[in-house]
Protein backbone atom coordinates (compact mmCIF):
# COMPACT_ATOMS: atom_id res chain seq x y z
CA UNK A 1 0.00 0.00 0.00
CA UNK A 2 1.60 3.40 -0.92
CA UNK A 3 0.64 6.57 1.04
CA UNK A 4 0.01 9.73 -0.57
CA UNK A 5 -0.60 13.39 0.64
CA UNK A 6 -2.96 15.15 -1.40
CA UNK A 7 -2.61 18.69 -2.76
CA UNK A 8 -0.89 20.78 -5.54
CA UNK A 9 2.01 22.67 -4.65
CA UNK A 10 2.18 21.64 -0.80
CA UNK A 11 4.78 21.77 2.03
CA UNK A 12 4.81 18.31 3.09
CA UNK A 13 6.39 16.97 6.07
CA UNK A 14 7.16 13.22 6.08
CA UNK A 15 9.26 10.61 7.42
CA UNK A 16 9.75 6.84 7.04
CA UNK A 17 11.47 6.26 10.35
CA UNK A 18 9.70 7.49 12.79
CA UNK A 19 12.04 10.67 14.48
CA UNK A 20 14.10 11.32 11.19
CA UNK A 21 12.66 14.49 10.40
CA UNK A 22 14.29 17.15 12.45
CA UNK A 23 11.64 19.58 14.30
CA UNK A 24 12.38 23.56 14.38
CA UNK A 25 15.13 23.48 12.16
CA UNK A 26 16.51 22.27 8.51
CA UNK A 27 20.00 21.63 9.14
CA UNK A 28 20.57 20.22 12.87
CA UNK A 29 24.36 20.18 13.50
CA UNK A 30 23.72 16.11 14.95
CA UNK A 31 21.05 15.02 12.28
CA UNK A 32 19.27 11.87 13.83
CA UNK A 33 20.80 8.50 13.32
CA UNK A 34 23.38 10.31 11.68
CA UNK A 35 21.59 10.79 8.23
CA UNK A 36 22.94 13.55 5.84
CA UNK A 37 20.98 16.98 5.05
CA UNK A 38 20.64 18.03 1.55
CA UNK A 39 18.53 20.44 0.20
CA UNK A 40 17.39 19.89 -3.11
CA UNK A 41 16.10 23.58 -4.79
CA UNK A 42 13.77 23.64 -8.03
CA UNK A 43 14.10 27.53 -8.26
CA UNK A 44 16.38 30.08 -7.10
CA UNK A 45 16.92 30.90 -3.76
CA UNK A 46 15.59 34.19 -4.14
CA UNK A 47 12.15 33.30 -6.07
CA UNK A 48 8.92 35.15 -4.86
CA UNK A 49 7.35 33.13 -1.88
CA UNK A 50 4.19 31.81 -3.97
CA UNK A 51 6.85 30.84 -6.39
CA UNK A 52 9.69 29.19 -4.85
CA UNK A 53 10.20 25.29 -4.30
CA UNK A 54 12.13 23.62 -2.61
CA UNK A 55 12.65 20.43 -0.33
CA UNK A 56 14.84 19.27 2.49
CA UNK A 57 15.76 15.55 2.12
CA UNK A 58 17.47 13.50 4.97
CA UNK A 59 19.18 10.44 3.53
CA UNK A 60 21.54 7.27 4.42
CA UNK A 61 24.16 8.81 2.17
CA UNK A 62 25.16 12.17 0.01
CA UNK A 63 23.90 12.78 -3.11
CA UNK A 64 27.80 14.22 -3.57
CA UNK A 65 29.29 11.25 -3.46
CA UNK A 66 29.96 9.55 -6.33
CA UNK A 67 32.31 8.67 -9.08
CA UNK A 68 32.99 10.85 -12.45
CA UNK A 69 30.32 10.59 -15.07
CA UNK A 70 31.30 9.13 -18.48
CA UNK A 71 29.37 9.22 -21.32
CA UNK A 72 26.17 6.53 -21.68
CA UNK A 73 25.93 4.78 -25.02
CA UNK A 74 22.56 3.42 -24.38
CA UNK A 75 19.30 4.80 -25.34
CA UNK A 76 20.34 5.85 -28.87
CA UNK A 77 16.81 7.48 -29.70
CA UNK A 78 16.77 9.60 -26.40
CA UNK A 79 18.30 12.38 -26.60
CA UNK A 80 19.90 12.75 -29.68
CA UNK A 81 19.28 16.55 -30.33
CA UNK A 82 17.69 17.61 -33.24
CA UNK A 83 18.99 18.67 -37.01
CA UNK A 84 19.88 22.67 -37.38
CA UNK A 85 18.91 22.08 -40.63
CA UNK A 86 16.43 24.39 -42.46
CA UNK A 87 12.80 22.63 -41.69
CA UNK A 88 10.02 22.46 -43.99
CA UNK A 89 6.65 23.48 -42.14
CA UNK A 90 5.18 20.64 -42.97
CA UNK A 91 2.30 19.15 -40.92
CA UNK A 92 3.69 16.09 -39.47
CA UNK A 93 2.22 12.68 -38.19
CA UNK A 94 3.54 9.63 -36.45
CA UNK A 95 2.13 5.56 -35.91
CA UNK A 96 2.39 4.19 -32.19
CA UNK A 97 6.30 3.40 -31.93
CA UNK A 98 6.32 -0.75 -32.39
CA UNK A 99 6.90 -2.77 -29.40
CA UNK A 100 10.74 -3.51 -27.95
CA UNK A 101 12.31 -6.48 -29.92
CA UNK A 102 14.26 -6.89 -27.25
CA UNK A 103 14.34 -6.23 -23.44
CA UNK A 104 14.59 -2.63 -22.40
CA UNK A 105 13.73 -0.84 -19.45
CA UNK A 106 12.41 2.82 -19.74
CA UNK A 107 15.77 4.86 -20.55
CA UNK A 108 16.47 2.04 -23.02
CA UNK A 109 13.50 2.37 -24.87
CA UNK A 110 12.79 5.98 -24.65
CA UNK A 111 13.03 8.23 -27.98
CA UNK A 112 13.02 11.65 -28.02
CA UNK A 113 10.18 12.89 -30.81
CA UNK A 114 9.96 16.85 -30.87
CA UNK A 115 12.45 19.40 -28.90
CA UNK A 116 12.41 23.32 -28.59
CA UNK A 117 15.30 25.44 -27.41
CA UNK A 118 18.40 23.90 -25.89
CA UNK A 119 17.80 22.93 -21.91
CA UNK A 120 20.59 25.32 -21.12
CA UNK A 121 18.51 28.16 -21.94
CA UNK A 122 16.14 26.89 -19.10
CA UNK A 123 13.52 27.09 -21.72
CA UNK A 124 11.61 24.75 -23.96
CA UNK A 125 10.42 21.53 -24.09
CA UNK A 126 10.83 18.10 -25.18
CA UNK A 127 8.32 15.04 -26.14
CA UNK A 128 9.32 11.50 -25.99
CA UNK A 129 7.68 8.07 -26.53
CA UNK A 130 8.57 5.69 -24.67
CA UNK A 131 8.04 1.31 -25.09
CA UNK A 132 9.28 -0.50 -22.15
CA UNK A 133 9.50 -4.48 -21.17
CA UNK A 134 11.35 -4.32 -18.55
CA UNK A 135 12.50 -3.43 -14.83
CA UNK A 136 15.07 -0.99 -14.02
CA UNK A 137 16.38 -3.06 -10.80
CA UNK A 138 19.85 -1.93 -10.33
CA UNK A 139 19.67 1.25 -12.05
CA UNK A 140 17.86 4.76 -12.02
CA UNK A 141 17.63 7.78 -13.80
CA UNK A 142 17.92 11.82 -13.10
CA UNK A 143 17.15 14.16 -15.39
CA UNK A 144 19.09 17.39 -14.50
CA UNK A 145 17.54 19.39 -17.56
CA UNK A 146 14.02 19.63 -16.49
CA UNK A 147 11.05 17.99 -14.82
CA UNK A 148 9.82 14.73 -16.39
CA UNK A 149 5.59 14.50 -17.00
CA UNK A 150 4.77 11.07 -17.03
CA UNK A 151 2.01 10.61 -19.77
CA UNK A 152 1.23 6.35 -19.56
CA UNK A 153 -0.41 5.23 -22.34
CA UNK A 154 -0.77 1.43 -21.87
CA UNK A 155 0.93 -0.62 -19.02
CA UNK A 156 1.63 0.64 -15.55
CA UNK A 157 4.37 2.27 -14.43
CA UNK A 158 5.47 2.31 -10.88
CA UNK A 159 8.04 5.26 -10.16
CA UNK A 160 10.37 4.45 -7.11
CA UNK A 161 11.78 8.47 -6.91
CA UNK A 162 13.77 9.54 -3.96
CA UNK A 163 10.79 10.91 -2.44
CA UNK A 164 8.60 8.13 -2.37
CA UNK A 165 6.92 5.49 -4.92
CA UNK A 166 4.03 6.36 -7.09
CA UNK A 167 1.84 3.94 -9.53
CA UNK A 168 0.45 5.61 -12.22
CA UNK A 169 -2.03 4.21 -14.81
CA UNK A 170 -3.02 4.89 -18.53
CA UNK A 171 -5.60 7.97 -17.75
CA UNK A 172 -3.02 9.32 -14.96
CA UNK A 173 -0.29 11.45 -15.31
CA UNK A 174 3.02 11.59 -12.60
CA UNK A 175 5.88 14.60 -12.45
CA UNK A 176 9.24 13.70 -11.54
CA UNK A 177 10.97 17.23 -10.41
CA UNK A 178 14.37 18.50 -12.12
CA UNK A 179 17.07 16.58 -10.04
CA UNK A 180 14.98 14.10 -8.67
CA UNK A 181 16.36 10.53 -8.79
CA UNK A 182 14.21 7.74 -9.58
CA UNK A 183 13.63 4.03 -11.19
CA UNK A 184 10.87 2.66 -12.88
CA UNK A 185 8.92 -0.94 -12.26
CA UNK A 186 6.47 -2.18 -14.95
CA UNK A 187 3.77 -4.01 -13.15
CA UNK A 188 2.27 -5.49 -16.01
CA UNK A 189 5.64 -6.61 -18.12
CA UNK A 190 5.53 -4.01 -21.01
CA UNK A 191 4.78 -0.05 -20.85
CA UNK A 192 4.20 2.33 -23.11
CA UNK A 193 3.38 6.27 -23.33
CA UNK A 194 4.68 9.60 -23.64
CA UNK A 195 7.10 11.51 -20.97
CA UNK A 196 7.00 15.54 -21.62
CA UNK A 197 10.53 17.07 -20.56
CA UNK A 198 9.61 20.96 -19.21
CA UNK A 199 13.07 23.00 -19.04
CA UNK A 200 11.56 26.21 -18.23
CA UNK A 201 9.39 27.40 -15.47
CA UNK A 202 8.01 24.79 -13.22
CA UNK A 203 4.55 23.41 -14.48
CA UNK A 204 1.71 25.08 -12.00
CA UNK A 205 -1.70 25.35 -11.95
CA UNK A 206 -3.14 27.50 -14.65
CA UNK A 207 -5.13 31.05 -13.07
CA UNK A 208 -8.81 30.23 -13.73
CA UNK A 209 -9.78 34.16 -14.49
CA UNK A 210 -13.32 35.03 -14.86
CA UNK A 211 -14.49 31.03 -14.43
CA UNK A 212 -13.89 31.68 -10.67
CA UNK A 213 -12.47 30.09 -7.91
CA UNK A 214 -13.35 26.21 -9.01
CA UNK A 215 -13.22 23.79 -12.16
CA UNK A 216 -10.15 22.83 -14.63
CA UNK A 217 -7.61 20.33 -12.44
CA UNK A 218 -8.57 20.87 -8.26
CA UNK A 219 -5.15 20.85 -6.17
CA UNK A 220 -6.69 18.52 -3.83
CA UNK A 221 -6.52 16.09 -6.52
CA UNK A 222 -3.24 15.84 -7.43
CA UNK A 223 -1.06 13.23 -4.71
CA UNK A 224 2.48 13.60 -3.65
CA UNK A 225 4.05 10.28 -2.13
CA UNK A 226 4.76 9.72 1.38
CA UNK A 227 8.55 9.21 2.51
CA UNK A 228 10.36 6.16 1.37
CA UNK A 229 13.25 4.54 1.04
CA UNK A 230 15.89 2.10 -0.08
CA UNK A 231 18.43 0.78 1.86
CA UNK A 232 20.40 -2.10 -0.65
CA UNK A 233 24.08 -1.60 -0.82
CA UNK A 234 24.13 -3.38 -4.33
CA UNK A 235 25.79 -2.31 -7.60
CA UNK A 236 23.79 0.68 -9.18
CA UNK A 237 24.64 2.79 -12.17
CA UNK A 238 23.19 6.30 -12.21
CA UNK A 239 22.24 7.90 -15.92
CA UNK A 240 22.16 11.51 -15.95
CA UNK A 241 20.52 13.27 -18.41
CA UNK A 242 22.73 16.75 -18.44
CA UNK A 243 22.63 19.38 -21.36
CA UNK A 244 20.70 17.45 -23.70
CA UNK A 245 23.37 13.97 -23.51
CA UNK A 246 22.88 11.19 -21.41
CA UNK A 247 26.02 10.45 -18.94
CA UNK A 248 26.62 7.68 -16.25
CA UNK A 249 28.41 6.61 -13.21
CA UNK A 250 28.48 3.79 -10.57
CA UNK A 251 27.91 3.35 -7.03
CA UNK A 252 27.96 0.73 -4.88
CA UNK A 253 24.22 1.47 -3.32
CA UNK A 254 20.90 2.25 -4.15
CA UNK A 255 20.45 6.69 -3.99
CA UNK A 256 16.95 6.15 -3.83
CA UNK A 257 17.73 6.27 0.49
CA UNK A 258 15.82 9.58 1.58
CA UNK A 259 14.29 8.77 4.87
CA UNK A 260 12.84 11.64 5.65
CA UNK A 261 11.70 15.53 3.90
CA UNK A 262 9.86 18.24 4.29
CA UNK A 263 9.08 20.88 0.90
CA UNK A 264 6.81 21.74 -0.98
CA UNK A 265 9.38 20.29 -4.48
CA UNK A 266 8.34 16.95 -4.99
CA UNK A 267 6.93 13.90 -7.08
CA UNK A 268 3.17 13.95 -7.64
CA UNK A 269 0.37 11.85 -9.43
CA UNK A 270 -3.07 13.23 -11.10
CA UNK A 271 -5.98 11.44 -12.67
CA UNK A 272 -7.12 13.15 -15.69
CA UNK A 273 -10.76 11.63 -14.77
CA UNK A 274 -10.67 14.52 -11.90
CA UNK A 275 -10.54 17.33 -14.58
CA UNK A 276 -13.36 19.21 -14.24
CA UNK A 277 -13.82 20.13 -17.80
CA UNK A 278 -15.17 23.86 -18.60
CA UNK A 279 -17.58 24.34 -21.95
CA UNK A 280 -19.96 26.54 -23.73
CA UNK A 281 -23.83 26.01 -22.95
CA UNK A 282 -24.54 28.57 -26.12
CA UNK A 283 -22.66 28.84 -29.24
CA UNK A 284 -19.11 28.29 -30.72
CA UNK A 285 -16.51 26.10 -30.07
CA UNK A 286 -14.46 27.46 -26.84
CA UNK A 287 -10.74 27.95 -27.28
CA UNK A 288 -8.50 25.07 -26.26
CA UNK A 289 -7.27 27.07 -23.18
CA UNK A 290 -10.25 25.83 -20.93
CA UNK A 291 -8.51 22.17 -21.36
CA UNK A 292 -5.02 23.55 -20.04
CA UNK A 293 -4.43 21.28 -16.63
CA UNK A 294 -1.04 22.56 -16.62
CA UNK A 295 1.03 25.56 -17.45
CA UNK A 296 4.86 26.42 -17.64
CA UNK A 297 4.59 30.22 -18.35
CA UNK A 298 7.24 32.38 -20.19
CA UNK A 299 8.82 35.82 -19.64
CA UNK A 300 6.18 37.01 -21.87
CA UNK A 301 2.48 37.34 -19.37
CA UNK A 302 0.34 34.76 -21.49
CA UNK A 303 2.58 33.18 -23.72
CA UNK A 304 3.44 29.83 -22.22
CA UNK A 305 6.41 28.10 -22.73
CA UNK A 306 4.61 25.06 -22.07
CA UNK A 307 1.59 24.16 -21.60
CA UNK A 308 -0.30 20.44 -20.90
CA UNK A 309 -3.93 20.34 -22.45
CA UNK A 310 -6.34 17.60 -22.43
CA UNK A 311 -9.27 16.41 -24.49
CA UNK A 312 -11.48 14.75 -21.95
CA UNK A 313 -14.88 13.28 -22.03
CA UNK A 314 -17.52 16.07 -22.01
CA UNK A 315 -20.90 17.08 -23.45
CA UNK A 316 -21.00 18.86 -26.54
CA UNK A 317 -24.54 21.22 -26.77
CA UNK A 318 -23.53 24.07 -28.64
CA UNK A 319 -25.93 25.53 -30.96
CA UNK A 320 -25.38 26.67 -34.60
CA UNK A 321 -22.35 25.60 -34.17
CA UNK A 322 -19.28 23.89 -35.81
CA UNK A 323 -18.73 21.38 -32.57
CA UNK A 324 -15.38 19.98 -33.75
CA UNK A 325 -12.05 22.41 -33.29
CA UNK A 326 -12.15 24.92 -36.14
CA UNK A 327 -9.31 25.63 -38.85
CA UNK A 328 -6.92 27.76 -37.24
CA UNK A 329 -3.35 28.68 -37.60
CA UNK A 330 -2.06 29.25 -34.30
CA UNK A 331 0.99 31.01 -32.88
CA UNK A 332 1.69 28.27 -30.47
CA UNK A 333 3.21 25.31 -31.72
CA UNK A 334 0.87 21.61 -31.05
CA UNK A 335 2.11 18.07 -30.25
CA UNK A 336 -0.50 16.05 -29.74
CA UNK A 337 -0.82 12.32 -28.49
CA UNK A 338 -4.23 10.39 -27.91
CA UNK A 339 -4.03 7.76 -25.00
CA UNK A 340 -7.39 5.92 -26.19
CA UNK A 341 -10.26 6.29 -27.93
CA UNK A 342 -10.82 8.38 -31.33
CA UNK A 343 -9.95 12.11 -31.24
CA UNK A 344 -13.03 14.17 -32.47
CA UNK A 345 -11.06 16.16 -34.81
CA UNK A 346 -9.44 13.18 -36.83
CA UNK A 347 -11.46 10.48 -38.25
CA UNK A 348 -8.72 8.29 -39.31
CA UNK A 349 -4.99 7.86 -39.37
CA UNK A 350 -4.48 9.14 -36.20
CA UNK A 351 -4.03 5.80 -33.41
CA UNK A 352 -3.27 5.73 -29.41
CA UNK A 353 -0.03 5.37 -28.82
CA UNK A 354 1.01 7.80 -32.23
CA UNK A 355 1.14 12.01 -32.17
CA UNK A 356 1.08 14.69 -34.66
CA UNK A 357 2.96 17.95 -34.67
CA UNK A 358 1.50 21.39 -36.18
CA UNK A 359 4.06 24.19 -35.86
CA UNK A 360 3.14 27.68 -35.47
CA UNK A 361 0.89 28.92 -38.65
CA UNK A 362 0.37 25.53 -39.74
CA UNK A 363 -3.05 25.32 -41.15
CA UNK A 364 -5.03 22.43 -39.92
CA UNK A 365 -8.32 21.74 -38.35
CA UNK A 366 -10.73 18.56 -39.19
CA UNK A 367 -10.11 16.01 -41.80
CA UNK A 368 -12.49 15.68 -44.76
CA UNK A 369 -14.79 13.46 -43.10
CA UNK A 370 -14.80 14.87 -39.42
CA UNK A 371 -16.15 17.98 -41.18
CA UNK A 372 -18.56 16.40 -43.25
CA UNK A 373 -19.68 14.17 -40.81
CA UNK A 374 -20.24 17.72 -38.27
CA UNK A 375 -21.43 19.92 -40.77
CA UNK A 376 -23.94 17.79 -41.32
CA UNK A 377 -24.89 16.82 -37.82
CA UNK A 378 -28.29 17.22 -36.03
CA UNK A 379 -27.49 19.59 -33.22
CA UNK A 380 -28.68 18.11 -30.14
CA UNK A 381 -27.01 17.24 -27.17
CA UNK A 382 -24.06 14.89 -27.42
CA UNK A 383 -21.44 13.42 -25.41
CA UNK A 384 -17.96 12.30 -26.60
CA UNK A 385 -16.86 9.24 -24.35
CA UNK A 386 -14.41 6.97 -24.44
CA UNK A 387 -10.96 8.88 -24.97
CA UNK A 388 -8.91 11.13 -24.27
CA UNK A 389 -6.07 12.97 -26.17
CA UNK A 390 -3.36 15.88 -24.66
CA UNK A 391 -1.28 18.19 -26.07
CA UNK A 392 1.90 19.46 -25.11
CA UNK A 393 1.89 23.20 -26.70
CA UNK A 394 4.75 25.36 -26.82
CA UNK A 395 5.56 28.83 -27.98
CA UNK A 396 8.58 27.62 -29.53
CA UNK A 397 8.57 26.06 -32.62
CA UNK A 398 9.33 22.38 -32.13
CA UNK A 399 12.46 21.05 -34.34
CA UNK A 400 11.94 16.67 -35.03
CA UNK A 401 14.52 14.74 -34.66
CA UNK A 402 16.08 12.49 -37.38
CA UNK A 403 14.62 9.50 -36.70
CA UNK A 404 11.02 11.47 -36.47
CA UNK A 405 11.61 12.49 -39.55
CA UNK A 406 12.22 9.55 -41.20
CA UNK A 407 8.95 7.43 -39.23
CA UNK A 408 6.67 10.22 -40.32
CA UNK A 409 3.41 8.84 -41.82
CA UNK A 410 4.03 10.03 -45.66
CA UNK A 411 0.72 10.90 -46.64
CA UNK A 412 -0.63 12.98 -43.65
CA UNK A 413 -1.55 16.29 -45.92
CA UNK A 414 -4.05 14.14 -47.37
CA UNK A 415 -6.06 14.33 -44.56
CA UNK A 416 -7.20 18.09 -46.20
CA UNK A 417 -7.34 16.77 -49.22
CA UNK A 418 -10.59 16.84 -51.37
CA UNK A 419 -12.83 19.95 -49.71
CA UNK A 420 -15.54 21.19 -52.05
CA UNK A 421 -14.89 25.04 -53.15
CA UNK A 422 -17.62 26.92 -51.63
CA UNK A 423 -20.20 28.22 -54.01
CA UNK A 424 -21.25 31.99 -54.21
CA UNK A 425 -24.18 32.90 -55.76
CA UNK A 426 -24.34 34.13 -59.28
Amino acid sequence: MIDYHPGFGNHVSTEAVPGALPQGRNSPQKPAFGLYTEQLSGTAFTAPRHENRRSWLYRLRPTAEHPPYTRYQGANRFAPGTDKAPLAPNRLRWNPLPAAAEPVDLIDGMTTMLANRDPADLEGVAVHIYAANKDMDTRVFMNADGELLFIPQAGRLQLLTEMGRIDVAPGQIALVPRGVRFRALLPDGEARGYVAENHGALFRLPDLGPIGANGLANPRDFETPAAWFEDRDDPFEVVQKSLGSLWITSLDHSPLDVVAWHGNLAPWRYDLARFNTINTVSFDHPDPSIFTVLTSPSDVPGRANADFVIFPPRWMVAEDTFRPPWFHRNIMSEAMGLIHGAYDGKADGFAPGGLSLHNLMAGHGPDVASWQGASNAELKPHKIDGTMAFMVESCWPYRPTAYALEHAQPDYDAAWAGFPKAQLPA
